[in-house]
């Protein structure tokens, strides 16, 4: 899966990059009115999960490799994943709250 997901980040982190890249010197309300469209909003949220699997598949192999206490890697897999899953939560209802206008 975290094949998938890098191969999945690479149009998405390009597509980001040049649409940025676009908007340089841009006001609150032309980035606003650009995360209004719902496929940039789309995209968006595409890229905040594909990027947060892809970040949490990542410390999971670097915990199972480096930590050898089975206690303290599984909490630490735990608390990864928790950190993950509410990061990514915060990210995709905060673009949300943008694109609707909340």
């Amino acid at each position: 899966m975290q094949r998938v997901t890098a191969l999945a980040l690479i149009p998405l982190a390009l597509w980001f990059c040049f649409s940025v890249a676009a908007l340089p010197g841009s006001d609150y309300a032309t980035v606003k009115a650009w995360l209004g469209s719902p496929f940039v909003v789309t995209v968006l949220v595409l890229t905040v999960i594909a990027t947060f699997y892809h970040a949490q598949l990542g410390l999971q192999v670097v915990i199972e490799d480096y930590i050898s206490s089975h206690g303290i890697r599984l909490v630490a897999i735990l608390l990864v994943n928790f950190l993950c899953m509410i990061f990514a939560t915060v990210a995709i209802v905060s673009l949300l709250k943008i694109s609707l206008g909340a």
